[in-house]
This record gives structure tokens, sequence and C-alpha cells, in this order.
């Protein structure tokens, strides 16, 4: 379940002051919806995904045994 500040809230924040947990759940919330997005929504997914690669790689090495393949920003 993801913890954090409510998505109205971030609207009225500049994507620099957004935390990475929460770039990364609303990255893949909106990925899961994109077919059903307006033009606004389209366009911030688009932002986020431009904040996120800025931001640098976030993946890490692909996963093992110990530690998650994926991050985890839930």
């Amino acid at each position: 379940m993801y913890i954090g500040r409510d998505l109205s809230e971030l609207t009225m924040t500049s994507l620099d002051d957004w935390e990475l947990n929460e770039l990364l759940y609303y990255h893949h919330s909106m990925s899961q919806l994109a077919a059903y997005l307006n033009a606004e929504g389209t366009s911030m997914h688009a932002k986020i995904i431009k904040e996120l690669e800025s931001r640098g790689p976030v993946g890490g090495d692909g996963g093992g045994w110990d530690h998650s393949s994926a991050p985890i920003y839930d």
C-alpha cells in the first residue's frame, strides 16, 4: 500500500521536490492506466518520466537472491 502525498497535493509541488518513491509509484500507476489517461494525465506522466530520467538510473544490477530486481517504492 502506498503511503505518501496525494496526487492533488503533488500537482501543486515542483517535480524537483517529489521524492523518488512518489515518482516511481505514480509512474507505475499511470503506466497501468495509460489507455485511459486524458491529455492532462498523459502530459503529467511524460513529465514524471522526464524527471525520473534526469535523476539517473534507479534499477540497479537486476536483482539477486538477497535483493529485489526492481526498486521498491511502496
